[in-house]
Parts: structure tokens; sequence; C-alpha cells
């Protein structure tokens, strides 16, 4: 089966039951999305802390022929720490996803201290022998850096043949992201770009009313809606993730991108009046991504307090409160930070998250 461009499916953020995905609900979600006409799913082994990897192969690779799907994985820099590791790693990968190979293989969250490690640890070497041998068909590279990092391991490194990058409409001239630029450098180098976090992480989702009422006069359709179209707009853009967490996300992505209409000009002034106006807004620019949890040594839901920090900040709700409360309960708070920095160094979009703890203290303890 032939690759379906624009629209892919990103497996960071299954619904969950408790502690466990819900697998009849992913079930549904994945039947949906392939009778449509779709057949890219993204995951990596640090995705729910493996539980997506092998909630894909339950509720894709058991019940569909390994043609009908194509199947991108990552290697990720906290699994290993020698080229000896890299081979057993993947392997694992192969045996959670239970397939034979990948169809992508992506070197995954790439910056500049990533690059030195995988230089150092065979990495690049070692994908280019997987694709040798067939284990994965295609080598690419997920990347958060500046755009001079990327133009300096794209030079170095022409076997990479896709870059998946942040871009989204908010992003396009944030300093810690720089994703216009960033995309320029992927069309310097004639590299197809997989855009991730189209929908800053839910954040164009659900607009503040100000934005919102920029977005329906138009009336079109969702505000996800024009996120993803936003980002599929772009020649260089072959494939758009959306990380669905519900049936009902998928049904109204797949009401966006089964018929896609690249964005006209007045919607792309819509877009750029909503992006100025969020950006007056005192807000934390999380992704919801996670990474910074899972080395957390006091188990801070840290994506969990910035979004509910966020929503008191726009709608001043007085539920923030208990909602804090209510997430932090048999957890960390943000009071608990021991300010290691582990967080920062896996914070792909650079936050302050030290600081930024210590402001949610001071809001809701």
């Amino acid at each position: 089966m032939e690759l379906r461009e624009k629209f892919g499916f990103g497996c960071m953020r299954f619904p969950m039951k408790g502690k466990e995905v819900d697998l009849e609900q992913v079930n549904q979600m994945v039947d949906e999305f392939i009778e449509a006409g779709f057949n890219y799913f993204d995951t990596a082994h640090g995705y729910l802390d493996g539980a997506s990897e092998t909630a894909l192969r339950e509720c894709l690779v058991q019940r569909y022929p390994r043609d009908a799907y194509y199947l991108t994985n990552k290697l990720t820099s906290t699994f290993f720490q020698t080229h000896e590791d890299l081979q057993p790693f993947f392997e694992k990968q192969l045996r959670q996803c239970g397939v034979d190979y990948f169809d992508y293989y992506l070197l995954h969250a790439m910056n500049l201290e990533y690059y030195k490690k995988f230089t150092e640890c065979g990495a690049f070497e070692f994908v280019q022998e997987l694709k040798q041998t067939g284990k994965i068909r295609h080598i690419g590279m997920s990347f958060h850096d500046q755009p001079e990092v990327l133009n300096q391991i794209l030079n170095e490194h022409p076997e990479i043949e896709v870059v998946q990058i942040q871009f989204n409409y908010l992003d396009t001239d944030n300093p810690n992201v720089e994703s216009d630029k960033v995309y320029e450098v992927c069309v310097k180098h004639q590299k197809p770009v997989i855009v991730m976090e189209p929908v800053r992480g839910g954040r164009l989702a659900d607009l503040p009313e100000e934005a919102g009422k920029v977005l329906d006069s138009l009336n079109g359709g969702s505000y996800a809606s024009y996120a993803l179209r936003y980002a599929a707009s772009f020649d260089q853009v072959f494939m758009v993730l959306s990380g669905m967490s519900s049936i009902e996300q998928v049904h109204d992505n797949l009401a966006t991108m089964k018929n896609f209409k690249k964005m006209n000009e007045e919607e792309f002034k819509a877009v750029a009046k909503v992006r100025e106006i969020l950006k007056t807004l005192d807000q934390i620019e999380c992704t919801a991504c996670q990474y910074c949890v899972a080395g957390c040594p006091k188990q801070i839901p840290i994506p969990d307090i910035f979004a509910i920090y966020n929503t008191k900040k726009i709608y001043n709700d007085w539920t923030s409160m208990s909602n804090y409360k209510k997430c932090t309960e048999n957890k960390g708070k943000a009071s608990d930070c021991i300010k290691c920095g582990k967080c920062e160094h896996a914070c792909p979009q650079h936050l302050k998250i030290r600081d930024l703890l210590q402001e949610a203290t001071k809001i809701f303890e």
C-alpha cells in the first residue's frame, strides 16, 4: 500500500484508563483512521513508558497486515550509553511493536548535545547498517534546536532522508523554536518535513475567547482544524502528526484532512492575528510532551501543573485551585522541586521549569 501523505497518527497521547492504555478505544481510533485511507503511525519507546509501542502491537500490528500501514519509531538517547547498547535496544523496540522492521527510524529529539552523543556512540553508522540489512526503510531525525545546528547536521549527514520538526502558527518566531527558520533549512537541503505539535499540545485547539472569535468569523471548522491545515499547507511538509487521545479528536481531524484544502490568504491572515493575541497572554509554552516527568525524582506532574497555571492565567478560573490539588494528590507538588535540573535538560521547549514551578508554588500553595 502506498503511503497516504499529509496526515499521520502520533501515538504519544493515547487515551488512558487509569494507568493503562484504553485499548478498546484505541482499536476504534485505529480502525477509523485506516478506513479513512490514512496509514502512518508514529511512536517512540519513551511514549507512555513503553505502553505506546505495546498498544500499537495489539491494536494495529496484530490486527492488520504489515503492508497496510507505515510505522515509525525512534532511537532515543536516554536508552543507550554506548555503541554496544544500540542493537539490544533496537531489537527490544521490534519486539515491543511486534514487527520485523520499521518504515522510518528517527534519531530522536536531536539537539547539539545529543548530536555529540549520537556521534560518539556511532548511532549514525548504526542506523545506516539497519537500512542496509532491511530492518528500517528510511533514516530520519526529529529535531529540537536552532536552525544553525540543523544545517550543520544535514551538511555532515546527507543520509538523513526526512526531518521531523515542531511547526505551527504559534511558533513561527518563537526564539526557543524558530520553526520558520528550521523549516527553511529543511527546504534548503530538500528534506521532506514531518510536523509534530501542529496544535501545540492542544493549546491551538482550545483558544481564549478573543482569539477564538477571529477564527469563528471565518465560519470554517474547529480551531484544531485550522492548526492542522496551516502546517499541511507548506509544500515541503509531507506528513502532519496529530497526537489524538479520543475518538472525537479522530473524527474532527479526519473531517479536516480526508479532503484536505490548503489555507487561503484570508485564513493565513486570521491565524497570524490569533498568534499575536496569544503572544500577549502570560502563559507557559509547554506542549505536554511529558519528557520532563520521566526523570523527576519527586514525581511532579509538571505538564499538568503548567496546564492548570495557564488556565488560571487566561480565565482566572476558580476551579484551578481544586484542579491543582487533584493533580498533585499522591504525586509531587510544585514546592517539592529540589532543583536538580533533570526536567530542563529533557525539555524540548527549553523552559526554565525550576523557576516556573516556583511561580506555580506562589499561586497554588
